[in-house]
């Protein structure tokens, strides 16, 4: 089996595109087309997103819109580029990387979200492969597919997927898989490995285009601003810090492990980005590794907030020849300090139920965490249990889930004692906070199996759930349930 498939027309999607990135010039990017894969398929189409970007479902489910989400045709007007990046992955500086299997079409005007920039995950090499072979397999597409719609519906800032398309195309991981592309939809993909690779190149006039580029484009606020003496670069990252702080706090907050917190990984626009070994807990375990090839537990699940931390002092490096001053950078970096902890708070307080803030709030969010660390408890179930609880409900399923039952009914004593005296109110506000249904890994390992054999409707089952995740999908109850025994075995890596 070749590459070789005869081209397709172009499909027209009808709505105009933008330049937006391409617009930087050649430094920036390859322009090249996708490699075609041969007797491509629909795997899943994400309607909703598509009515909301404008685009005829209908259309992106025939043969021609299967070919364009495929690689096998260019959309008319797109123009498709692999962007180069450099930055550090586990701690350490890899220097060049850049869009190894990804392929930029460009942005389309949505009529009501702006500029959308749709990419292709799994489309072939690009200048930036690294030796390797530029495809995505069907495992791991469904597993971000899945995953971006699961994080939108949850509220918490992330690229979308549009579709996802399979072929027979054998390609080789663990072991051999077959090959798919995802869609993936966001205002922009630029990431901070975009600004170290110029820095650490002393490229400053690609470094200066390209952070003027970002902040006229979605910072314009920056260039007004009376913070740091108006230094638009220094407000520019200050902001950037306030919405991976946001972001980081949310993850948390929902018990999300993100598996791969290289400073290639991190979006420029606060958005959650690069699905490959993700995972919701199950039962709390802090310092849970999620990627079987972090071996040194470098973005266990309690180290994330301090390794955002971390990839923002790496952009502040490399945007310190344009602030000027390096105390300005350290101060600017200052807000995510202030703006994580506070919002942590306001989420671990909303998912109590607790509308306000009150002094010894803080001890008591802590006093909870460390309840359900010391049985690890499961993380999803003992919130919506409780969200039930607070509703009207029995306390009993949730002291069900804890062995140290003495432990609990004194914690109890001193949540049931800080609730606020419209407690029904308040548990049906938890109800709209605390998920039913979360994306598990064993749930995603069900789809995949299915879908490995022909058969998508796991798939479409489960976009629907984590669309609406707070709501009861009575026809699905067992999808909320305790996971079984053979998913603590899952192993998902940086090939996931």
């Amino acid at each position: 089996m070749t590459d070789t498939v005869a081209a397709p027309a172009a499909l027209d999607l009808g709505r105009p595109w933008r330049d937006g990135f391409a617009a930087l010039g050649p430094a920036f990017f390859t322009d090249l087309r996708p490699t075609p894969l041969p007797s491509p398929h629909l795997v899943s189409l994400n309607g909703d997103l598509a009515a909301q970007l404008g685009l005829d479902p209908a259309l992106l489910a025939d043969p021609s819109g299967i070919a364009a989400f495929t690689g096998n045709a260019v959309p008319e007007g797109a123009r498709p580029l692999a962007s180069v990046y450099s930055g550090h992955q586990f701690g350490v500086w890899a220097g060049q990387l850049g869009d190894g299997r990804a392929i930029l079409l460009g942005g389309i005007e949505t009529p009501a979200h702006g500029v959308q920039e749709l990419q292709l995950k799994g489309a072939g090499r690009t200048p930036y492969s690294r030796m390797g072979d530029g495809r995505a397999v069907l495992r791991s597409s469904i597993r971000e597919y899945l995953c971006s719609e699961a994080m939108h519906g949850l509220g918490i800032p992330t690229t979308r997927a549009l579709v996802v398309t399979g072929s027979p195309q054998p390609v080789r991981r663990e072991e051999v898989e077959t090959a798919a592309v995802v869609t993936r939809v966001a205002p922009s993909f630029v990431r901070f490995g975009h600004f170290e690779h110029f820095s650490s190149r002393e490229q400053l006039g690609e470094l200066a285009r390209l952070a003027d580029y970002v902040i006229d484009t979605f910072y314009p606020e920056c260039r007004a601003t009376d913070r740091f003496a108006g230094n638009a670069y220094a407000a520019f990252l200050e902001q950037v810090s306030e919405r991976t702080a946001a972001m980081a706090a949310h993850w948390q907050a929902v018990g999300f492990c993100h598996g791969v917190m290289n400073t290639d990984n991190m979006s420029i626009l606060g958005l959650t980005v690069d699905y490959g070994p993700f995972q919701f807990l199950d039962a709390f375990v802090p310092n849970h590794v999620c990627n079987h090839s972090d071996e040194n537990g470098r973005y266990a699940y309690n180290r994330q907030p301090n390794v955002a931390y971390w990839n923002l002092f790496c952009l502040g490096q490399a945007l310190l020849p344009l602030i000027g001053d390096q105390e300005l950078a350290l101060a600017a970096l200052e807000s995510y300090k202030a703006v994580f902890p506070r919002e942590l708070e306001t989420r671990m307080r909303a998912k109590l139920g607790l509308a306000d803030a009150r002094e010894g709030d803080r001890e008591l969010l802590e006093a909870t965490l460390q309840l359900l660390a010391a049985d690890r408890v499961d993380y999803p179930i003992f919130w919506r249990r409780l969200s039930h609880f607070v509703a009207g409900g029995d306390a009993a399923p949730v002291r069900d889930l804890f062995l140290d039952r003495p432990g609990f009914d004194a914690w109890l004593a001193t949540y049931e004692a800080r609730l606020p005296a419209d407690r029904a109110a308040a548990g049906v506000a938890m109800l709209r906070t605390n998920p039913k249904y979360v994306l598990r890994n064993h749930l995603c390992e069900l789809a995949i199996r299915q879908a490995k054999l022909g058969d998508f409707s796991g798939v479409d089952d489960l976009l629907a759930l984590v669309q609406s995740p707070f709501d009861e999908h009575p026809a699905h109850e067992a999808k909320a349930g305790f996971p079984p025994d053979w998913a603590t075995h899952i192993e998902i890596s940086c090939s996931s």
